[in-house]
């Protein structure tokens, strides 16, 4: 378990429950964030943390399915909010004893904020997280669950919906979806109009009561998702009568696991394009959630890529950059189905920087439509091994993305 800390700000409010005549308590509102991977939590929460509309503080709990944490690198940094990062395990099964004893130990340094966020890993069925809520009195008396929020994937989640699992696998999208009070119809920039409504038409099949939000980006008012009373337990009983029953039986899809990489020094970001590329184009379908935070080779800042079955990308993140005495890695992480982690750590670790060959001034031949004679005016430019200068009447300068033959040789 990594454990960040950011100080809270305190915040009295007027719902509290009586222990005693001497004490009493202040039930914090909980909100449950859960959707299928890649479907737009973290972008939601960081568009909560960052706006300047609610003026409320909240506690973040978030849960990451791998032994590494990259989405705590991604959240927005304030000194108004206090994040906690659960990760290598799903808290709806093997860590939620772990967030049990977390939430009692944390009550004492959030009591007073306006709320708590727990952002569910993509895996996570939230019935058992929410359950938390009701079955243990020591959480029940300082927590009240506010709220289950499923954000929904526009271009992928038909395919999450319609898989067939093997027999006593439950299906992790369907399940997000019916146990959810709100639901955000993200990412409705990547399909038409028709796309559309037939997605909605599947999550009212599935779930007629939660209203539907429509967003891009993840972008809404947050006071019509947060501390709104929305959670109703009696309903959520006549769906699942076993919903209070705390050895109910929950299996996840053993087919489906996650692969974490991390190594020291930098690498060339052409060599991770190339490599990303080729294996979605064989196994894209299969690949639920890629991410990660890496160093590039002769950039000051910190680049996060994230991908999603077959769209896939990533940026210089403005915001998060090299200190100067800071030890530069980078950090991978895949959640897919049948999964080959030799293959996937292998790969990764083959898109390491090389050790040019070449320096700068010297002469060159570099492929531009066929070989042609260049200087190298620099080393490790934008995240390239060398930048060349065509020796030509035009002096074109042009980038090379890989150092090898291929691409640039001493003679020809």
């Amino acid at each position: 378990m990594t454990i960040i800390f950011l100080l809270g700000f305190i915040y009295y409010g007027n719902n509290y429950v009586a222990m005693s005549d001497k004490k009493k308590l202040r039930r914090v509102p909980v909100t449950v964030l859960t959707g299928f991977l890649g479907s737009g939590k973290t972008t939601l929460l960081n568009h909560i943390l960052s706006s300047t509309e609610h003026n409320m503080k909240f506690a973040i709990v978030e849960n990451e399915f791998g032994d590494i944490g990259i989405d705590e690198n991604i959240l927005v940094e304030s000194s108004e909010e206090e994040i906690i990062e659960v990760v290598n395990g799903c808290l709806c099964c093997n860590v939620r004893g772990d967030l049990t004893e977390l939430l009692y130990d944390m009550y004492d340094r959030i009591k007073d904020f306006d709320g708590l966020i727990i952002e569910t890993t993509g895996l996570a069925d939230p019935a058992p997280v929410a359950q938390t809520f009701f079955v243990d009195e020591r959480i029940s008396k300082r927590y009240e669950l506010d709220g289950i929020i499923t954000v929904v994937d526009s271009k992928n989640i038909i395919q999450h919906i319609e898989e067939e699992k093997p027999d006593g696998i439950e299906n992790e999208s369907v399940e997000q979806i019916a146990f959810a009070d709100k639901i955000l119809l993200n990412k409705t920039d990547l399909v038409d109009e028709k796309e559309l409504l037939n997605v909605e038409s599947q999550i009212k099949s599935i779930n007629g009561f939660a209203p539907i939000f429509r967003t891009k980006h993840g972008i809404i008012e947050p006071k019509k998702l947060i501390n709104i009373g929305s959670f109703d337990l009696k309903r959520t009983l006549e769906m699942d009568p076993e919903f209070l029953d705390i050895d109910a039986e929950h299996e996840h899809d053993q087919r489906v696991t996650s692969i974490s990489s991390r190594f020291d020094g930098s690498l060339n970001i052409n060599k991770l394009n190339g490599w990303i590329g080729e294996m979605i184009e064989n196994k894209g379908a299969d690949l639920f959630r890629y991410k990660g935070i890496l160093s590039v080779e002769g950039m000051k800042h910190k680049f996060v890529y994230q991908g999603v079955h077959m769209l896939f990308g990533g940026a210089y993140s403005q915001e998060l950059m090299w200190k100067k005495n800071e030890k530069r890695e980078c950090t991978f992480v895949f959640i897919g189905r049948d999964l080959n982690h030799k293959e996937l750590e292998e790969g990764f670790i083959n898109c390491k920087a090389e050790k040019l060959r070449f320096k700068e001034g010297e002469m060159i031949y570099a492929n531009v439509d066929g070989f042609k004679k260049g200087k190298i005016l620099k080393c490790w430019d934008e995240g390239n091994p060398y930048r060349v200068e065509i020796q030509d009447d035009e002096k074109k300068n042009v980038w090379v993305p890989i150092d090898d033959d291929e691409y640039v040789r001493k003679e020809i």
